[in-house]
Protein backbone atom coordinates (compact mmCIF):
# COMPACT_ATOMS: atom_id res chain seq x y z
CA UNK A 1 0.00 0.00 0.00
CA UNK A 2 1.36 3.41 -0.99
CA UNK A 3 1.92 5.96 1.80
CA UNK A 4 -0.80 8.53 2.32
CA UNK A 5 -0.22 11.51 -0.02
CA UNK A 6 0.59 14.93 1.36
CA UNK A 7 -1.21 16.64 -1.55
CA UNK A 8 -3.42 15.50 -4.41
CA UNK A 9 -4.19 17.39 -7.58
CA UNK A 10 -3.10 17.69 -11.20
CA UNK A 11 0.13 18.19 -13.11
CA UNK A 12 -0.44 20.36 -16.17
CA UNK A 13 1.78 21.06 -19.17
CA UNK A 14 0.02 23.33 -21.65
CA UNK A 15 -3.14 21.37 -22.59
CA UNK A 16 -1.85 18.04 -21.21
CA UNK A 17 -2.74 17.18 -17.61
CA UNK A 18 -2.76 14.15 -15.31
CA UNK A 19 -3.86 13.46 -11.72
CA UNK A 20 -0.93 13.16 -9.30
CA UNK A 21 -0.09 12.55 -5.65
CA UNK A 22 2.64 14.40 -3.77
CA UNK A 23 4.43 12.54 -0.94
CA UNK A 24 7.00 13.76 1.56
CA UNK A 25 10.39 12.38 0.45
CA UNK A 26 12.15 12.80 3.80
CA UNK A 27 11.24 12.04 7.40
CA UNK A 28 12.80 12.80 10.78
CA UNK A 29 10.65 10.32 12.73
CA UNK A 30 13.61 7.95 13.20
CA UNK A 31 15.61 10.46 15.20
CA UNK A 32 15.95 10.16 18.96
CA UNK A 33 13.41 12.47 20.57
CA UNK A 34 12.92 13.68 24.12
CA UNK A 35 9.83 14.63 26.11
CA UNK A 36 9.60 17.45 28.63
CA UNK A 37 9.02 16.02 32.11
CA UNK A 38 8.68 17.22 35.67
CA UNK A 39 12.07 16.69 37.31
CA UNK A 40 10.41 16.09 40.71
CA UNK A 41 7.66 13.63 39.70
CA UNK A 42 8.94 12.24 36.43
CA UNK A 43 5.58 12.94 34.80
CA UNK A 44 5.24 14.40 31.31
CA UNK A 45 4.53 18.11 31.06
CA UNK A 46 1.65 19.53 29.05
CA UNK A 47 1.91 22.97 27.51
CA UNK A 48 -1.02 25.26 28.15
CA UNK A 49 -2.11 28.37 26.25
CA UNK A 50 -2.59 31.40 28.50
CA UNK A 51 -4.35 34.68 27.70
CA UNK A 52 -1.67 37.38 27.66
CA UNK A 53 -3.84 39.91 29.50
CA UNK A 54 -6.04 37.89 31.88
CA UNK A 55 -3.38 35.15 32.43
CA UNK A 56 -6.19 32.59 32.34
CA UNK A 57 -5.84 29.24 30.57
CA UNK A 58 -7.53 29.02 27.15
CA UNK A 59 -9.21 25.84 25.91
CA UNK A 60 -8.81 24.45 22.42
CA UNK A 61 -12.30 25.55 21.34
CA UNK A 62 -11.43 29.18 22.11
CA UNK A 63 -8.13 29.17 20.23
CA UNK A 64 -8.26 31.13 16.95
CA UNK A 65 -6.06 32.88 14.39
CA UNK A 66 -5.59 36.64 14.46
CA UNK A 67 -3.93 39.00 11.97
CA UNK A 68 -2.32 41.96 13.75
CA UNK A 69 -3.62 45.23 12.31
CA UNK A 70 -2.34 47.45 15.08
CA UNK A 71 -0.62 47.27 18.46
CA UNK A 72 -2.76 44.85 20.45
CA UNK A 73 -5.41 44.80 17.72
CA UNK A 74 -6.15 41.62 15.80
CA UNK A 75 -8.44 40.70 12.95
CA UNK A 76 -10.10 37.36 13.70
CA UNK A 77 -9.68 34.88 10.82
CA UNK A 78 -11.64 31.62 10.82
CA UNK A 79 -10.37 28.35 9.34
CA UNK A 80 -13.30 28.33 6.90
CA UNK A 81 -12.14 31.65 5.46
CA UNK A 82 -8.66 30.27 4.72
CA UNK A 83 -10.09 27.10 3.20
CA UNK A 84 -12.31 29.20 0.93
CA UNK A 85 -9.31 31.03 -0.53
CA UNK A 86 -8.33 29.02 -3.60
CA UNK A 87 -6.11 29.78 -6.57
CA UNK A 88 -5.21 27.51 -9.48
CA UNK A 89 -2.13 26.09 -7.76
CA UNK A 90 -4.30 24.90 -4.87
CA UNK A 91 -5.24 21.93 -7.03
CA UNK A 92 -2.94 22.10 -10.06
CA UNK A 93 0.83 22.30 -10.61
CA UNK A 94 0.92 24.26 -13.85
CA UNK A 95 4.40 24.09 -15.40
CA UNK A 96 5.50 27.64 -16.24
CA UNK A 97 8.96 27.01 -17.70
CA UNK A 98 11.89 24.60 -18.02
CA UNK A 99 15.46 25.36 -16.96
CA UNK A 100 18.76 23.41 -16.79
CA UNK A 101 19.25 22.14 -13.26
CA UNK A 102 22.77 23.57 -13.04
CA UNK A 103 21.28 27.05 -13.37
CA UNK A 104 19.30 26.73 -10.11
CA UNK A 105 21.25 28.23 -7.24
CA UNK A 106 21.49 25.50 -4.58
CA UNK A 107 20.58 27.99 -1.87
CA UNK A 108 17.02 28.07 -3.22
CA UNK A 109 16.35 24.33 -2.74
CA UNK A 110 14.12 23.61 0.25
CA UNK A 111 12.06 20.41 0.73
CA UNK A 112 11.88 17.39 -1.64
CA UNK A 113 8.70 15.45 -2.47
CA UNK A 114 7.93 12.33 -4.49
CA UNK A 115 5.36 12.85 -7.24
CA UNK A 116 3.46 9.92 -8.74
CA UNK A 117 0.41 9.43 -10.97
CA UNK A 118 -2.60 8.43 -8.88
CA UNK A 119 -4.98 7.26 -11.60
CA UNK A 120 -4.46 4.75 -14.45
CA UNK A 121 -5.91 7.28 -16.89
CA UNK A 122 -3.09 9.73 -16.10
CA UNK A 123 -0.16 7.32 -16.30
CA UNK A 124 0.55 7.84 -20.01
CA UNK A 125 0.58 11.69 -19.96
CA UNK A 126 2.62 11.53 -16.75
CA UNK A 127 5.19 9.29 -18.48
CA UNK A 128 5.28 11.59 -21.52
CA UNK A 129 6.02 14.67 -19.37
CA UNK A 130 8.60 12.75 -17.29
CA UNK A 131 10.50 11.30 -20.25
CA UNK A 132 10.44 14.57 -22.19
CA UNK A 133 12.15 16.28 -19.24
CA UNK A 134 14.61 13.41 -18.89
CA UNK A 135 15.54 13.48 -22.58
CA UNK A 136 16.29 17.21 -22.42
CA UNK A 137 17.88 17.07 -18.94
CA UNK A 138 15.60 19.92 -17.88
CA UNK A 139 13.83 20.86 -14.66
CA UNK A 140 10.25 22.11 -14.74
CA UNK A 141 9.23 25.09 -12.62
CA UNK A 142 5.63 25.23 -11.40
CA UNK A 143 3.62 26.47 -8.43
CA UNK A 144 1.82 24.57 -5.70
CA UNK A 145 -0.11 25.58 -2.58
CA UNK A 146 1.20 23.70 0.48
CA UNK A 147 0.26 24.51 4.09
CA UNK A 148 -1.75 27.58 3.01
CA UNK A 149 1.15 29.07 1.09
CA UNK A 150 2.01 29.07 -2.61
CA UNK A 151 5.45 27.67 -3.28
CA UNK A 152 7.54 27.48 -6.44
CA UNK A 153 8.44 23.84 -7.10
CA UNK A 154 11.21 22.41 -9.27
CA UNK A 155 10.25 19.07 -10.84
CA UNK A 156 12.67 16.59 -12.41
CA UNK A 157 12.54 13.00 -13.59
CA UNK A 158 13.48 10.43 -10.95
CA UNK A 159 13.15 6.74 -11.79
CA UNK A 160 9.51 6.01 -12.62
CA UNK A 161 8.30 9.21 -10.98
CA UNK A 162 9.25 12.81 -10.36
CA UNK A 163 11.06 14.62 -7.59
CA UNK A 164 9.48 17.97 -6.76
CA UNK A 165 11.55 20.30 -4.59
CA UNK A 166 10.06 23.47 -3.18
CA UNK A 167 12.19 26.56 -3.70
CA UNK A 168 12.78 29.54 -1.44
CA UNK A 169 11.69 32.96 -2.58
CA UNK A 170 14.49 35.50 -3.16
CA UNK A 171 13.60 37.43 0.00
CA UNK A 172 14.17 34.24 2.05
CA UNK A 173 17.75 33.76 0.82
CA UNK A 174 20.33 35.83 2.64
CA UNK A 175 22.88 37.77 0.61
CA UNK A 176 26.28 36.08 0.69
CA UNK A 177 28.00 39.46 0.57
CA UNK A 178 27.04 40.04 4.21
CA UNK A 179 29.15 37.02 5.19
CA UNK A 180 31.99 37.04 2.66
CA UNK A 181 32.71 40.79 2.63
CA UNK A 182 35.67 40.49 5.04
CA UNK A 183 37.22 37.47 3.30
CA UNK A 184 40.34 38.72 1.47
CA UNK A 185 40.96 38.01 -2.20
CA UNK A 186 43.88 35.59 -2.28
CA UNK A 187 45.43 33.71 -5.20
CA UNK A 188 47.24 30.62 -3.83
CA UNK A 189 50.56 29.64 -5.35
CA UNK A 190 50.31 27.00 -8.12
CA UNK A 191 52.52 24.61 -6.10
CA UNK A 192 50.10 24.72 -3.16
CA UNK A 193 47.09 24.20 -5.42
CA UNK A 194 48.78 21.22 -7.07
CA UNK A 195 49.41 19.55 -3.70
CA UNK A 196 45.85 20.26 -2.52
CA UNK A 197 44.50 18.82 -5.78
CA UNK A 198 46.52 15.66 -5.14
CA UNK A 199 44.82 15.24 -1.75
CA UNK A 200 41.42 15.76 -3.39
CA UNK A 201 42.22 13.06 -5.95
CA UNK A 202 43.19 10.63 -3.18
CA UNK A 203 39.79 11.12 -1.52
CA UNK A 204 37.76 10.94 -4.74
CA UNK A 205 34.80 8.56 -4.43
CA UNK A 206 31.36 7.88 -5.85
CA UNK A 207 28.46 9.47 -3.99
CA UNK A 208 27.08 6.74 -1.72
CA UNK A 209 24.69 7.97 1.01
CA UNK A 210 24.38 4.42 2.41
CA UNK A 211 27.63 5.12 4.23
CA UNK A 212 26.31 8.22 5.99
CA UNK A 213 26.30 7.80 9.79
CA UNK A 214 25.05 10.12 12.50
CA UNK A 215 27.85 9.45 14.97
CA UNK A 216 26.37 11.83 17.54
CA UNK A 217 23.08 9.92 17.45
CA UNK A 218 24.98 6.63 17.86
CA UNK A 219 26.91 7.99 20.85
CA UNK A 220 23.67 9.33 22.37
CA UNK A 221 21.92 5.95 21.97
CA UNK A 222 24.88 4.15 23.53
CA UNK A 223 24.75 6.58 26.47
CA UNK A 224 21.00 6.07 26.94
CA UNK A 225 21.32 2.28 26.86
CA UNK A 226 24.19 2.35 29.36
CA UNK A 227 22.24 4.67 31.65
CA UNK A 228 19.17 2.45 31.46
CA UNK A 229 21.34 -0.54 32.39
CA UNK A 230 22.76 1.35 35.39
CA UNK A 231 26.29 1.47 34.04
CA UNK A 232 28.59 4.34 35.03
CA UNK A 233 28.93 7.14 32.47
CA UNK A 234 31.86 6.88 30.08
CA UNK A 235 34.60 9.50 30.48
CA UNK A 236 34.25 12.38 28.08
CA UNK A 237 36.80 12.04 25.27
CA UNK A 238 39.27 14.86 25.17
CA UNK A 239 38.95 17.08 22.13
CA UNK A 240 42.18 18.46 20.76
CA UNK A 241 42.09 21.60 18.66
CA UNK A 242 43.67 20.99 15.23
CA UNK A 243 47.23 22.25 15.09
CA UNK A 244 47.70 25.37 13.07
CA UNK A 245 49.92 24.76 10.05
CA UNK A 246 53.01 26.94 10.31
CA UNK A 247 54.37 25.81 6.95
CA UNK A 248 51.45 25.22 4.59
CA UNK A 249 53.59 23.51 1.95
CA UNK A 250 54.96 21.03 4.50
CA UNK A 251 51.48 20.41 5.94
CA UNK A 252 50.14 19.54 2.48
CA UNK A 253 53.03 17.18 1.78
CA UNK A 254 52.55 15.42 5.10
CA UNK A 255 48.83 15.13 4.37
CA UNK A 256 49.58 13.41 1.05
CA UNK A 257 51.94 10.99 2.79
CA UNK A 258 49.30 10.19 5.42
CA UNK A 259 46.66 9.57 2.74
CA UNK A 260 49.04 7.25 0.86
CA UNK A 261 49.57 5.18 4.03
CA UNK A 262 45.79 4.79 4.40
CA UNK A 263 45.36 3.91 0.73
CA UNK A 264 48.22 1.38 0.55
CA UNK A 265 46.45 -1.45 2.47
CA UNK A 266 43.40 -1.05 0.24
CA UNK A 267 45.46 -1.44 -2.93
CA UNK A 268 47.37 -4.45 -1.58
CA UNK A 269 44.26 -6.29 -0.29
CA UNK A 270 43.55 -9.41 -2.40
CA UNK A 271 40.46 -9.18 -4.57
CA UNK A 272 37.54 -11.41 -3.61
CA UNK A 273 36.93 -14.39 -5.84
CA UNK A 274 33.65 -14.33 -7.64
CA UNK A 275 31.26 -17.07 -6.60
Amino acid sequence: MSPRPYWKGYLKLSLVSCPISVHAACSSSERISFRQINRKTGNRLRQQLVDEETREAVGGSDKARGYEIGKGQFLLVEDEELEAIEIESTHTIDIDSFVPRVEIDQRFFDTPYYITPNDPVGQEPFAVIREAMRSKALVALGRIVLSKRERVMALEAHGKGLIGTTLHYPYEVRDAKNYFADVPHLTPAPELLALAAQILDSKLAAFDPSGFRDRYEEALMAHLKAKQAGLPPQPKPSWVMPRRAINLMEALRRSIAAEEKVEAPRRSAPARKRA
